[in-house]
């Protein structure tokens, strides 16, 4: 199994900090993964696009088990379609 990266915060950390933000912005919002990057980086500019990716892998294990819904062009998409620009929300949120 692969190690995270020397400073790269644990899976359960980035999964509870997107579950964080989204309760936060509500079932009727979404957030972006760079949000999550950004405040996992604790404010060190360059530190959050390396997180980019294991925030994603989150994201993806997230909706798998039914604790998230991936956005794309503001409606859900499966987890084999996520691709590009996406944002995360509760499950069940409102239709854009």
């Amino acid at each position: 199994m692969p190690h995270p990266e020397p400073h790269a915060p644990e899976p359960d950390a980035i999964a509870s900090e997107i579950l964080r933000q989204t309760a936060a912005c509500g079932p009727a919002g979404s957030i972006s993964p760079n949000d999550v990057a950004r405040s996992l980086a604790g404010g060190e500019e360059a530190a959050w696009r390396p997180l980019l990716g294991p925030v994603r892998q989150a994201a993806m294990a997230l909706a798998e088990a039914g604790r998230l819904e991936i956005l794309r062009k503001g409606k859900p998409v499966p987890i084999a379609e996520v691709r590009g620009v996406i944002r995360l929300r509760q499950p069940g949120g409102a239709a854009a």
